[in-house]
């Protein structure tokens, strides 16, 4: 088995994460790579093979990010297109895609014997212009900070399901049904469903309620917005443009599909209950630590 090690070094702890990650697999008869970025780092340990990203993701089975969700994010669109499952270890706060914490790297061993599951996460592919961005949480269309007041049309298949005046829209996926979604009102969504979700962001109306959409369906969104100003185009947390008035953006479903490797089990769940239900880990009433 080949397992293409991605850290995201800027997270706190992922440097000894990654070292005894990587020291179980190697023990386990996993050869591993990574990104040559990280050579001078890892370089020491004498048995990692160091490429490019592309190569790695091409010659390897399993794609292993350590870091948080917003690591799995970054790998998610080169990991569907090379149809490489992901294996999301946490140094986040978070992590709902992330099955594994640090106290379970002894699993890792496991790999070989694939005694996992494997989670099908479906994507988003928004259409700008001539161009097209896939998400595996959300696209958020929203208002600039000098665009005062905004409308937005949403239209299925070229009929208007809403008409709105609010600082933005977000459509995501069940994946991302807890992310800028959930923060925004809308519901949680057990990630394997496949559908669209639609929640408006502080939309001037009492009874602005998410809306749950077919997985087939082709949503159109336009901008009426004062002259001179625009609304920002973002796919899972990143800009990808902007629209002016009357300026369409596309949503359909992707091609590509993600598979999610869950060692634990029922991970999810468990990450809803410890997560959501709890007190913020690390929390003591005035400040993070």
């Amino acid at each position: 088995m080949k397992v293409f090690v991605f850290p995201n070094l800027d997270k706190h702890h992922s440097y000894e994460y990654t070292v005894e990650a990587c020291s179980v697999m190697y023990e386990s008869n996993i050869e591993l790579s990574m990104d040559r970025r990280y050579k001078s780092v890892f370089e020491s340990l004498g048995y990692i093979t160091f490429d490019t990203q592309q190569k790695c993701i091409d010659s390897c089975d399993i794609v292993a990010v350590i870091g948080g969700d917003g690591t799995i994010l970054k790998l998610a669109e080169a990991a569907a297109a090379g149809k490489k499952p992901i294996l999301g270890i946490n140094c986040g706060r978070l992590g709902f895609m992330a099955s594994l914490e640090h106290e379970d790297l002894h699993m890792l061993r496991t790999l070989p014997e694939k005694k996992y599951t494997v989670s099908q996460r479906m994507m988003l592919c928004v259409k700008l212009g001539d161009k097209c961005f896939n998400a595996l949480n959300d696209v958020v269309i929203a208002k600039s900070d000098d665009c005062k007041i905004a409308d937005f049309k949403v239209s299925k298949s070229g009929r208007t399901i809403s008409y709105l005046r609010a600082d933005g829209v977000i459509f995501s996926t069940a994946t991302g049904s807890t992310a800028y979604s959930m923060s925004a009102g809308g519901p949680i969504i057990e990630p394997e469903m496949q559908c669209i979700e639609f929640t408006q962001m502080c939309a001037h109306s009492l009874f602005a309620r998410s809306m749950i959409l077919s997985p087939a369906s082709e949503i159109n969104v336009s901008l009426h917005c004062k002259q001179g100003t625009h609304a920002y185009v973002s796919v899972d947390g990143n800009t990808v443009g902007r629209i002016t008035d009357e300026a369409e953006v596309m949503i359909v479903r992707s091609e590509l599909m993600l598979d999610i490797i869950d060692i634990k089990g029922g991970s999810f769940f468990s990450s809803i209950n410890e997560k959501l239900m709890q007190p913020l880990k690390g929390f003591t009433g005035d400040k993070l630590i």
